[in-house]
């Protein structure tokens, strides 16, 4: 398999296969995220999401596989879980392996970005887990990334902690513009933050939609039904 790195800011997949034993994930899959794109990728469990995420993050060692793959330079990946170290303070797991100059001061910026002003020398055991997550997310955008890769990063997050990291992703991808790369298992969590939605099924791209609903879209709007009505059809809840 082919993984070039370079000018291209945004990702293009080609033909990219992934198998366990006899067992094929991801089946010859092409896909391209523009730079500055919103991408949300669904897809029942087993469909191939998480493999395709650690294929494009570079965490698929001695996978059998084939297939190319060209992303940016820098990317950036933020899990369900903060991965913070708790023998570190917030500041210094911010800007962890952060090669940039006056780092202390990109890294408080990007801490002041996701409302924690003040809290760089708290230790992440003093935070809540939504706290922790912004903290995650500060790490992830502080070195500018091109592309973000995210893995389900508010699933363990109670529902109204969840909206509100909602809001505050979508402001910073904003701000940053990087491409995205969202995985997740919440329909409504893809029609609310992206602006083009996958849905894997048996390893293949099933749908590719752009649901072109406003930045101030809410579950009350028709189009927000529509868009997730047929993701529902497309992933088997619904006849």
């Amino acid at each position: 398999m082919a993984t070039d790195t370079g000018e291209l800011t945004g990702v293009r997949i080609d033909k990219l296969t992934r198998r366990f034993g006899d067992h094929v994930v991801l089946d010859r899959v092409d896909l391209q995220i523009a730079p500055g794109e919103f991408v949300a990728l669904l897809g029942r469990s087993g469909s191939g999401k998480s493999t395709l995420l650690r294929a494009l993050a570079g965490l698929d060692y001695d996978v059998a596989g084939d297939g190319e793959l060209r992303i940016p330079d820098r990317v950036s990946v933020v899990f369900q879980d903060s991965r913070l170290l708790p023998w570190r303070r917030v500041l210094d797991n911010v800007i962890l392996g952060l090669r940039a100059p006056n780092p202390r001061e990109r890294g408080a910026e990007a801490l002041a970005e996701v409302g924690l002003a003040g809290r760089e020398r708290a230790w992440p055991t003093e935070l809540s887990g939504g706290e922790q997550q912004r903290v995650a997310l500060a790490r992830s955008l502080v070195g500018e990334p091109e592309l973000l890769l995210a893995d389900e990063p508010f699933g363990a997050l109670d529902a109204l902690t969840r909206i509100r990291m909602h809001g505050l992703l979508r402001a910073l991808c904003k701000r940053h513009q990087p491409a995205v790369l969202l995985v997740t298992h919440d329909v409504d969590e893809a029609v609310q933050l992206a602006d083009r939605i996958v849905v894997l099924d048996g390893g293949r791209i099933a749908v590719d939609i752009r649901p072109g609903l406003p930045d101030s879209r809410t579950p009350r709007d028709p189009g927000f039904q529509e868009v997730r009505e047929l993701l529902l059809r497309a992933l088997g809840v619904t006849s």
